[in-house]
């Protein structure tokens, strides 16, 4: 079986102000590439993309070197941690909020009221990435970022995580027209019916339409904020560090074993951000990097 791995982590963007810049991602990119390494992938075969060197073109160029070179009995494995942040739908698949998730590149910067696609991984684009996969190729993917909903977190929320060394990985739109933009679809009154939007990969984890589905573990739910935190004096992702404290806790443990580890480790810090599992059932009864 082939081992090949994508892990990226940005603290600093090309565009944005030190201000909006992060502290554990990187370190968490290091951080989950060793652990790999100890589990069996090869250095040669897991890149490690951080900062500078985490530009949009590099990070799906390199993730489409990797998708378009599986085969069946493979395991491809990604990581992203970095700001999340939203940018309006353009093919109508988001029904409710008519917004997509993004993902802060090295290279984000704002194109009128709003992020400049061209600098943002959008959801939708890994969808359709990761939809061309062989049958039979196992696909792990870790997302430390925040997601959507996050643009309306209560200021004192934000500013007690702050006081207490605690940075959402949410980038807001640019401009106030397009924050207020993002802030009306969001808070329109339907949402209450009918609830929030699925994340592209979440859905494509659960498709029976696709050749071979992802194993989607991310930081938060939808409406949460992931936290850029310090454990010993040293900044991680918190859901990235309990993570793989848990896998080094329970080598063997089951995803879903694995998943209840992280919880607990939340809970215990005083984390508002719950941790999500997304993949058929199967694969939550089987370990980290087993086939099912």
């Amino acid at each position: 079986m082939g081992q090949k791995a994508l892990c990226v982590g940005i603290n600093e963007f090309a565009h944005l102000p030190m201000s909006s810049w992060l502290s554990g991602c990187a370190n968490d990119a290091e951080d989950i590439a060793a652990t790999l390494k100890k589990r069996g992938f090869r250095k040669t075969d897991t890149t490690v993309l951080v900062d500078g060197d985490a530009t949009k073109a590099a990070v799906l160029g390199r993730l489409t070197e990797l998708v378009q070179g599986a085969k069946e009995g493979d395991h491809v494995f990604f990581s992203f941690s970095s700001h999340g942040t939203q940018v309006p739908d353009v093919d109508g698949d988001e029904k409710v909020d008519h917004l997509d998730e993004a993902f802060a590149c090295h290279d984000i910067a704002p194109k009128g009221d709003q992020w400049d696609p061209d600098t943002v991984i959008i959801d939708d684009e890994l969808r359709v990435l990761f939809s061309h996969i062989p049958k039979g190729v196992l696909v792990e993917v870790l997302l430390d970022t925040c997601h959507s909903g996050t643009g309306l977190r209560r200021i004192d929320q934000l500013a007690h995580d702050l006081m207490i060394g605690r940075r959402p990985r949410y980038l807001p739109p640019p401009t106030r027209k397009g924050l207020t933009r993002s802030i009306e679809v969001t808070s329109t009154p339907r949402r209450a019916n009918v609830g929030i939007d699925q994340r592209a990969l979440a859905e494509l984890a659960r498709s029976r339409s696709t050749k071979s589905r992802p194993v989607l573990f991310a930081a938060c739910k939808p409406a949460q904020t992931a936290s850029d935190a310090s454990f010993g004096r040293r900044a991680n992702g918190a859901f990235t560090y309990l993570f793989l404290k848990s896998l080094k806790d329970q080598p063997e443990g089951s995803r879903a074993k694995l998943l209840d580890a992280v919880t607990a480790g939340l809970r215990a810090e005083n984390f508002e951000q719950r941790a999500t599992l997304e993949g058929p059932a199967a694969a939550k009864k089987t370990g980290f990097g087993a086939i099912w």
